[in-house]
């Protein structure tokens, strides 16, 4: 099952880019927690590292998106943004495509790590439709892919060179 990605109703430029940054952060938060197994994609580390680095994007971000609902929701805006935070992490919560998830998700946060503080947006921008895109590829069901195993060798001549060795002894 790919899960659905999150729309906003009628988004102003500013309040897209804020989606794309507050999107991006969802992202890497769901891969800090589901994609431990590997040390080597660094998703908690990421996932700091872009609080730490890009906090006052993140911050101007999550008041965009607030603002947004309050524009749009009128009544309830609080609670239409917490809901959209629920959909926006179970947006990117996949097991069927979760190694590809979080090797896209992976990329994103290491392509954080190296962009200039004040970038996130179009590093949001360009690392989100990756991020989707790894959840619409699943791998095949395991052991479809198992190569199949390497053939045995030919004892029958290490046996005959084992006795006539023997035999040349005697």
């Amino acid at each position: 099952m790919v899960p659905k990605p999150v729309v906003l109703a009628k988004p102003t430029p500013i309040e897209a880019r804020a989606h794309a940054v507050w999107m991006l952060r969802a992202a890497l938060n769901v891969a800090a927690l589901q994609c431990q197994y590997s040390p080597f994609l660094r998703t908690v580390d990421n996932y700091n590292q872009m609080l730490r680095k890009h906090g006052a994007e993140l911050t101007a971000a999550q008041a965009t998106m607030v603002g947004h609902f309050n524009r749009t929701v009128k009544r309830g805006g609080a609670a239409s943004f917490d809901r959209y935070n629920t959909r926006s992490y179970n947006s990117f919560s996949t097991l069927d495509a979760q190694y590809n998830f979080c090797w896209a998700a992976s990329q994103a946060g290491g392509a954080l790590r190296v962009a200039n503080v004040g970038s996130m947006a179009s590093v949001a921008e360009t690392m989100g439709p990756q991020l989707r895109a790894a959840l619409q590829v699943v791998p095949p069901a395991a052991g479809l892919m198992v190569p199949p195993p390497a053939p045995f060798p030919d004892f029958t001549i290490a046996e005959s060179l084992a006795t006539e060795a023997t035999a040349d002894q005697d």
